[in-house]
């Protein structure tokens, strides 16, 4: 493995910051101490990845971890024989790895045969960029893997605080940011250049007692705004009317469950050993032989 500039979209076509580079660096930093206590949505994902990996009857050597957190499943690729190198955009999360973002990857073309993501590529400025690059650095027939949080998410939480802001009567800021959909995350691993590629969903319900330990939980995976732009702070009266929403949308034992939608893709990267499809002409029979009636 070499490292290189990094190298994203076209400088003439750059996509625009919608999340701030310097404060997702601050709050992964921020999360990292305690990050144990709270990762259970990264738990989650880097099983349904390590499932899918374990369906692929093939070896790999080398592993890029993409957003590596607290290395779980940097851990569990090494006890599967592979060697890994792990990238984070936090510091403290990246520790002996590598910190970067994942649109500006240090790495030359064709240096793994197995990439993969847990949990970060939802909250990325260049996602298209960052998926030509992993296409670009996986040799050929190589594997990536990649889950994250996506549309559909947090659907209490994204119409109270919107509700909160309309009844404080200014202007509503955006503060939850948008999401890939699973047809969109298929759309994009084909226009990045993978083959052989598959965007599938799972949903994780979690029950909460009151609002506050939601977002408590989202403080401690390091999931809240991250976008540019500053929104106004959640004043007192914008937190007692999501206090009063939650407690109109609570079950008769107080709880309310809220969902997640897991996202995961998978593509590979061409190679000259895997399923093509016929050549144009080729066929031996012909359809209209194959569907006439026996006389």
């Amino acid at each position: 493995m070499s490292v290189a500039a990094h190298a994203g979209t076209s400088p003439a076509v750059q996509p625009p910051e919608i999340f701030d580079r310097h404060l997702r660096r601050l709050r992964r930093d921020r999360a990292a101490p305690k990050f144990g206590q709270y990762s259970f949505l990264r738990d989650e994902i880097v099983e349904g990845l390590l499932d899918r990996l374990d369906l692929v009857k093939r070896k790999f050597g080398h592993a890029l971890d993409l957003g590596t957190a607290d290395g779980s499943l940097a851990r569990a690729l090494r006890a599967r024989g592979i060697r890994v190198t792990a990238t984070d955009a936090g510091a403290r999360f990246a520790g002996d790895g590598i910190q970067c973002d994942e649109d500006r990857l240090p790495f030359t073309s064709e240096s793994f045969d197995l990439i993969v993501s847990a949990g970060v590529l939802d909250s990325v400025n260049d996602l298209p960029g960052a998926l030509i690059q992993c296409r670009r650095m996986l040799k050929p027939d190589g594997l990536f893997l990649a889950g994250f949080v996506g549309a559909g998410s947090l659907p209490w939480l994204r119409r109270a605080l919107l509700d909160a802001d309309q009844a404080a009567g200014a202007a509503v800021p955006q503060r939850v940011h948008p999401l890939v959909e699973v047809r969109s995350a298929g759309d994009l691993l084909n226009r990045a250049g993978f083959v052989l590629t598959v965007a599938d969903g799972e949903s994780l319900d979690v029950g909460y007692a009151d609002p506050f330990r939601l977002m408590a939980d989202l403080r401690g995976m390091a999931a809240t705004n991250l976008l540019a732009g500053k929104a106004p702070p959640l004043t007192r009266g914008r937190l007692s009317n999501l206090a009063q929403s939650f407690a109109a949308h609570a079950d008769t034992d107080g709880r309310l469950r809220e969902r997640f939608e897991l996202l995961f893709m998978t593509g590979w990267a061409p190679g000259p050993n895997q399923p093509q499809p016929a050549r144009r002409g080729s066929a031996t029979a012909s359809l209209a032989a194959a569907l006439k009636p026996d006389a």
